[in-house]
């Protein structure tokens, strides 16, 4: 019977199902489709040909996954999102993957799945204790019965080929023997192609790596971004209480943020975001003048600030983490949206400002201050904010005028606590405190906590609100979820003449959402809410109420992912009684939406 060697027996078992995942850009129909947790063998890079007495041994290298010396910071997302090459797109394959890192092993003992018994025992001790090119999974396993391609092989070959060099370059070579040199030579005659082809790839990845380091943006920063395309349109007869009597034409508009993320510790997170727009929805037409921005208008059909078409500085945020594991914010502009009052299935680009949170919450959406933020054991999280007034849409804010300053002026203290059973269910129970200044000497209100407008002959000076939201969202199946919120505020308004004056308010929202209807990654969602409704015992509330009627809005969204960088949202918007006048006509908005991530 022919005699074969340790060699031939040990890389026809063992080599990588990693290496190959990387090869099936060189020859797609030879190589299996392999999972990500794969051991990898111990491997340098060489760069020069070494030549051994009885082999000529030339310059080859691993596949991509064996290259260690790319960290993911050096490549920011900007840089490595090119698709113009396999080598790119094996690159961002590295860099995107979870790293499953090898375990080096000094002794087959160390290897939990390989036993004595093992008919290969004798080769895998042999190769691990003589020239260690062998390591195995994390868990300490070898998989030694797992199949392998001929590029897996010759990857294989080409870790033990680069040990052996190392030991004759150290003036060892007595300690290889003649047996194995031989078989390397028939291996590395056998595989030239697979070598060749390897050495090439490496080559190749290595340009393209220069380049990239070359030209990236940044060694700590990654920046990312997303652009809208609106057009809309809004219908109606004649409404009252409207802040215009010309009939909206349809309009298409653009906004776009920029997304700066700096870490300098891997645990940190500088957010910088800049944003700019040129959107007027149409149906601020219909809106009462304290309704401007609100209800029945998509989201992100918006200016971005005061001004269209002027870039502004929409966040600027650092986090970091604190205690055990509980993470702070702090920064002159946070946002409140991402840390209060979130819904699973609404996102900027399917719902409206109405929708996008409680329509109470809150007269700081953008603010100068702090969140706090811990889980609270496995199923509860807490976590509160302080938010002085930083609005990009206001010229002036509190946070920033020294006559208001952080602690005067408008303000608010959020805390929220979270309630998580299930990764399928979270409920959210959510307290708010307002401060908010006065609009004239005589006026004050439009916003969140009080979104009508209240006025007194005889002056006002401040007021302060108080806010409870609960909210829930529920993924009772893979393709269906419900969601809902309820919310009640009360205001007090402080008269210059002395004493004060209260009013409330309620909203509530309920919903559906049907995760990846008709395609991976869509979801339609449908919602009905009340967005304001005014008790005012005074009789101060001198915009808002309308005849005292209730409006009704219902939405109804689809995004469609057509590709995995661009989506098109298509939306309705049926809004009844707006105004709160019962006798307004029902007012159409159709928004088309083309939603650009990169």
């Amino acid at each position: 019977m022919k005699k074969v060697s340790n060699i031939s027996i040990l890389l026809g078992l063992s080599l990588l199902a990693a290496t190959g995942a990387n090869a099936e850009t060189i020859n797609q129909s030879q190589v299996q489709s392999k999972v990500s947790s794969v051991p990898t063998l111990q491997s340098s890079l060489p760069v020069s040909e070494v030549k051994l007495s009885e082999v000529k041994i030339s310059e080859a290298s691993v596949p991509a996954t064996a290259i260690p010396a790319i960290p993911t910071t050096s490549l920011p997302s900007t840089e490595t999102k090119l698709s113009d090459s396999a080598t790119i797109k094996s690159i961002n394959a590295e860099l995107n993957r979870s790293k499953e890192v090898a375990q080096n092993v000094t002794s087959v003992s160390q290897l939990s799945d390989v036993k004595p018994t093992d008919w290969a025992f004798t080769a895998l001790q042999s190769l691990v204790e003589r020239y260690g090119c062998i390591a195995g999974y994390p868990d300490r396993t070898f998989r030694g019965k797992q199949a392998t391609s001929r590029y897996e092989f010759a990857a294989g070959l080409n870790a033990c080929l680069d040990k052996i060099n190392e030991i004759i370059s150290a003036g060892l070579a007595d300690k290889v023997s003649k047996e194995d040199l031989a078989t390397l030579k028939k291996l590395q005659e056998e595989f030239a192609a697979e070598l060749a082809t390897l050495r090439g790839r490496v080559d190749a990845l290595d340009a393209k790596v220069e380049k990239l380091e070359a030209q990236q943006f940044s060694t700590t920063t990654k920046l990312n971004g997303l652009a809208f395309f609106n057009l809309t349109g809004a219908s109606s007869a004649t409404v009252a209480g409207a802040s215009s009597t010309a009939k909206p034409n349809i309009t298409f508009s653009g906004l776009v943020w920029l997304t700066l993320n700096t870490s300098f510790t891997g645990k940190d997170s500088l957010v910088t975001q800049l944003a700019v727009g040129n959107g007027s929805s149409p149906y601020n037409n219909y809106a009462g003048g304290s309704f401007f921005n609100t209800t029945g208008v998509p989201f992100t059909d918006q200016t971005a600030g005061v001004n269209s078409n002027q870039f502004i500085l929409r966040e600027l945020s650092y986090t970091f983490p604190v205690f055990d594991k509980a993470t702070l914010v702090v920064g002159p502009r946070v946002n409140f949206y991402k840390y209060f009052d979130g819904i699973r299935f609404i996102y900027p680009w399917n719902t409206t400002f109405n929708s996008i949170n409680s329509t109470l919450l809150s007269d700081s959406k953008r603010g100068a201050g702090a969140v706090f933020m811990t889980p609270l054991g496995n199923m509860f999280d807490f976590k509160v904010g302080y938010l002085a007034d930083s609005r990009e849409f206001v010229a002036t804010t509190s946070a920033s005028n020294p006559n208001e300053g952080l602690f005067g002026g408008t303000n608010n203290l959020t805390a929220e606590i979270g309630f998580k059973p299930s990764d399928a269910f979270k409920l959210r129970l959510i307290y708010s405190h307002g401060n908010f200044t006065r609009n004239t000497a005589t006026t004050i209100g439009g916003g969140p906590s009080f979104q009508g407008i209240a006025t007194v002959a005889s002056g006002v000076n401040n007021a302060q609100s108080d806010i409870f939201v609960a909210n829930f969202d529920w993924l009772v199946t893979k393709g269906f979820g419900l969601f809902g919120r309820y919310g009640y505020g009360t205001t007090n308004i402080n008269l210059t003449a002395g004493g004060s004056t209260n009013i409330n308010q309620y909203t509530f929202q309920v919903g559906a959402a049907f995760p990846d209807l008709f395609k991976e990654g869509a979801q339609a969602m449908i919602s009905f809410s009340l967005p304001y409704k005014f008790g005012d015992s005074s009789n101060v509330i001198t915009a808002g109420r309308g005849n005292d009627g209730t409006e009704y809005d219902l939405e109804l969204s689809y995004i469609y992912p057509v590709t995995k960088n661009i989506s098109l949202v298509p939306s309705a918007y049926f809004i009844f009684n707006p105004n709160n006048f019962s006798t307004n006509p029902t007012v159409f908005v159709g928004n088309l939406q083309a939603v650009f991530s990169f």
